[in-house]
């Protein structure tokens, strides 16, 4: 951020304080806190209300009244936990995991359902769900990192949720809730941040917000923050060598003397969210909102352990820019006595990254050494420039992402306090991206280069297209005031198309030969494969001794021509993935007493199927999982002790999975089956200025049956071998996951109240990667590896993170320390391409010391 734009950022908040000064001098009633607890005329208070309501069924209700298994993270806590993004809430939430390489790139799972390789931007939809408020914000290519700030409760909805939820919601659904306008109350808040991170860079944040009547009927609501995360992650110096066969010719030695840095990784994020609360009248409420995110991370999040801790050698700049914009609106009513909620939102994301590839060169280099020493290295890849003399073959990665997403969601419900109760609603959404990759080799010869893109070596350039609709309803009929009988189901249709360029570059119009290549390294990939005016590609007009008509031009704006496309009635359509079908709920409640409750659950989710990006890999078919759950709902000693559970057990059908395949393209394929068995629970405890909070969950998950290395192969897998047996345990997903925050507080200087927090989060490993056996196979060269062994198991720990501080009634402030010990936690393992053996690891962030301020009003 420029220092303009931190001044003008920072005289925003001095301007909405100046605003609402004069609101100091009226007298206004003191608001309930566990309603508005952001107001500065609440009295001091240490826990969220007892009854914390959600809205997961899309309707409110008491927490311990919903039957499913849900887990609410309130205002209070929020603020306790000093949660700010993923990582923060997701660490108190034992059923979800994640993989991630930065922020911003992360793909959440939920209960095990996961085979990790997710989040590329043409590859499966995800299984998890989220959504900010009543509009869906899920993306393709890796969830949205929303700042957390002034937000009312994140809700974790475990198990499939595909009659409410839909399509991505097959393993579970987050949902982020924002503190909403409020009429008549002028308040806000204004915090401040800083920290030092270990091995690190000093950090901090600042954040504010305001509530402003505009009207009788019209409140503003405004959030702005802006948070720099220091670096910790240390690019040290690193040096290569390429062998060439000719004697003759001087190899090629390189290194990366000018990006050498120490704390490389800094991130910083800014935006803002506004909100009007428009009442048309007693029966109907109109809610526009905006929300703005930018964020910019330099350098790799991830380190060599082989090179040392917190250590890497990149021999490019990394850089990533995410930024994200959505509008939405909801108009809340009434006709009759039935609700009525219209949703929509448009959401519109960009992405840029710059990135090293250098991975690839040596992993290649060393495979085809071995292979062929005569005939290895930069000989057999054609690295040359126009005058014919090798060069450097490293490659670096120019990239970006332009993703839009409209969703519309239109439905009624009828009077909750019947006996007999419907909820129905109308789904339509058009989620789209743009894909642009350019793998670069400075000073490529043209004539080896994609056609029209000097210094490309490979091209991705496509367009995605995704559509979904919905008719959605459930029942729920009172048997008896003990036993409730609730059925609901989903009639969906899901459209998805792909059509674009993916490969190397060609001389065509009767150049074209299939050896020697008329480009670098492939003569099947790329121009070869692109389509003629008479339907049948390059290749195969030149193999069957044709002569060769004109090429049909690129469908995508900058490209020279279409490999990946159906040609129908003369022309190049996208390839398509058609679908439809039915999920379904059934659920039965009985409520002991009022406050024990006990749920049976049979429910199923789903997760479309797509095309591969790589046009001769077949495209994948839908997964769906089905869930079979029994849980309980216990509120005891008077309210002072709340205790849920659920047991599970999950039948997960032609589950998708991906990897890098040939080309370090990502491909996804349907594997066999898998089952996942679990028990997830969570416990509160109050009394006094004592809170205890804890949850836990235990996930076993495995395979059904073999998965064969081919599409299409089946066990024992003649056509190919085995890359993962029967009993094979599900990645990324640890087998144990536990969380607990102890925190006392007492009164302390007459008007203040003094705190002290403790919290612990464990987790037990995990593998990396689902298949066992894998084959690296430079032309013929036969070399099984398992990925878990040279990439490694995602590594247990535990943390523990201690907070004290002071709470008065207009002002806040507290020391804090993050991971106290220090802890290498393993959020993701990984290789950089689909020969790679080097693993790289992304850790969680080293010990951070801080101290918050704040302010109310």
């Amino acid at each position: 951020m420029t220092d303009r734009t931190l001044r003008s950022f920072t005289m925003g908040l001095l301007a909405t304080s100046a605003l609402a000064f004069p609101a100091f001098a009226q007298d206004a009633a003191p608001a309930d806190p566990a309603d508005t607890p952001s107001t500065a005329t609440a009295a001091p208070s240490d826990v969220d209300s007892n009854e914390i309501v959600v809205t997961a069924q899309k309707r409110e209700e008491s927490l311990q009244d919903v039957p499913i298994s849900v887990q609410a993270i309130g205002t209070k806590r929020l603020d306790q936990l000093n949660i700010s993004n993923f990582e923060d809430y997701t660490k108190q939430l034992p059923s979800v995991s994640f993989q991630t390489a930065q922020p911003g790139i992360t793909v959440v799972y939920m209960r095990g359902v996961a085979t990790g390789g997710d989040g590329n931007h043409s590859g499966s939809l995800p299984s998890v769900g989220t959504y900010l408020d009543e509009q869906p914000v899920t993306t393709i290519g890796g969830t949205l990192d929303i700042h957390i700030y002034d937000i009312a409760r994140i809700e974790s909805l475990a198990g499939p949720q595909g009659t409410l939820y839909g399509a991505s919601s097959e393993a579970g659904t987050i949902r982020i809730i924002t503190n909403k306008p409020e009429l008549g109350v002028t308040s806000g808040r204004i915090d401040a941040e800083l920290n030092t991170v270990a091995h690190g860079e000093v950090g901090g944040k600042l954040e504010g917000m305001i509530n402003l009547p505009i009207a009788d009927r019209i409140a503003f609501r405004g959030v702005a923050y802006y948070q720099r995360d220091g670096g910790y992650i240390d690019n040290v110096f690193g040096s290569r060598t390429y062998y060439i066969y000719d004697d003759d010719v001087p190899d090629v030695t390189v290194d990366n003397s000018d990006l050498v840095k120490k704390n490389f990784n800094d991130n910083r994020v800014y935006g803002g969210r506004a909100a009007l609360k428009v009442d048309l009248d007693d029966n109907w409420t109109v809610t526009p909102t905006i929300l703005h995110q930018d964020m910019k991370s330099n350098g790799v999040f991830f380190y060599d352990p082989n090179i040392g801790d917190l250590k890497i050698d990149r021999m490019f700049k990394d850089l990533r820019k995410d930024k994200f914009t959505q509008a939405a609106l909801t108009i809340e009513g009434k006709i009759g006595n039935f609700d009525i909620t219209y949703a929509g939102a448009y959401l519109d994301r960009k992405t840029l990254t710059l990135s090293d590839y250098t991975d690839y060169a040596d992993a290649y280099d060393a495979l085809y050494a071995d292979y062929n020493p005569d005939y290895a290295g930069l000989a057999y890849f054609y690295y040359q420039d126009s005058a014919g003399n090798y060069i450097d073959p490293r490659q670096h990665i120019a990239a970006s992402d332009h993703f839009k997403k409209l969703s519309q969601e239109l439905r009624i419900a009828s009077p909750a306090d019947k006996p007999f109760r419907v909820i129905a609603g109308a789904f339509f959404q058009r989620q789209s991206n743009d894909i642009f990759q350019n793998y670069i080799i400075d000073n490529l010869d043209p004539n080896l280069s994609v056609n029209g893109r000097p210094e490309t070596l490979w091209l991705t350039k496509q367009e995605r297209v995704d559509k979904d609709y919905a008719l959605f309803g459930e029942a729920s009929y009172d048997v008896t005031p003990k036993l409730t009988l609730t059925a609901g189901g989903r009639l969906f249709k899901y459209d998805n198309s792909l059509i674009g360029f993916f490969g190397f570059g060609r001389n065509p119009g009767g150049q074209y030969t299939d050896r020697p290549f008329n480009g670098a390294g492939s003569s099947r990939t790329g121009v070869a494969g692109c389509y003629l005016a008479d339907g049948r590609t390059l290749r195969e007009t030149y193999l069957a001794g044709d002569p060769i008509v004109n090429i049909l031009p690129g469908s995508v704006p900058g490209t020279f021509c279409t490999n990946l496309a159906e040609f129908k009635n003369g022309k190049l359509v996208p390839k398509r993935a058609k679908g439809s079908g039915f999920t379904h709920r059934l659920n039965a409640q009985y409520k002991a007493s009022d406050d024990v409750m006990f749920y049976g659950t049979w429910s199923r989710g789903f997760r479309p199927g797509g095309i591969n990006r790589r046009g001769d890999v077949q495209p994948y078919d839908p997964d769906y999982l089905t869930n079979f759950e029994i849980g309980w709902k216990t509120t005891l000693a008077d309210g002072r002790v709340r205790w849920n559970g659920a047991v599970y057990h999950q039948v997960w059908k032609k589950f998708q999975f991906s990897f890098l395949g040939a080309n370090s393209f990502t491909e996804i394929h349907n594997g066999n089956d898998a089952r996942i068995n679990g028990v997830e629970t969570d416990f509160n405890y109050s009394s006094g200025g004592l809170n205890l909070t804890a949850a836990a969950a235990y996930t076993d998950a495995k395979t059904t049956g073999t998965i064969c290395a081919a599409d299409g192969d089946q066990p024992p897998c003649p056509g190919s071998f085995v890359s993962a047996p029967k009993g094979t345990r599900l990645p990324v997903t640890p087998k144990f996951k536990a969380s607990a925050t102890a925190r006392y507080s007492w009164p302390a200087f007459s008007t203040a109240r003094a705190h002290v927090q403790a919290g612990v989060a464990y987790q037990s490993s995990a593998p990396s990667s689902i298949r066992t056996n894998v084959l690296l196979v430079p032309s013929g060269l036969l070399n099984f590896q398992n990925p878990n062994e040279f990439i490694g198991k995602i590594r247990g720990a535990t943390l523990v993170d201690l907070a004290t501080g002071l709470d008065w009634k207009k002002f806040n402030v507290e020391l804090y320390v993050s991971n106290l010990f220090d802890k290498r936690n393993d959020l993701s393992r990984g290789v950089n391409c689909g020969s790679c053996t080097r693993a790289v690891v992304v850790s969680g962030t080293p010990r951070t010391i801080g101290l918050r301020i704040g302010t109310k009003f």
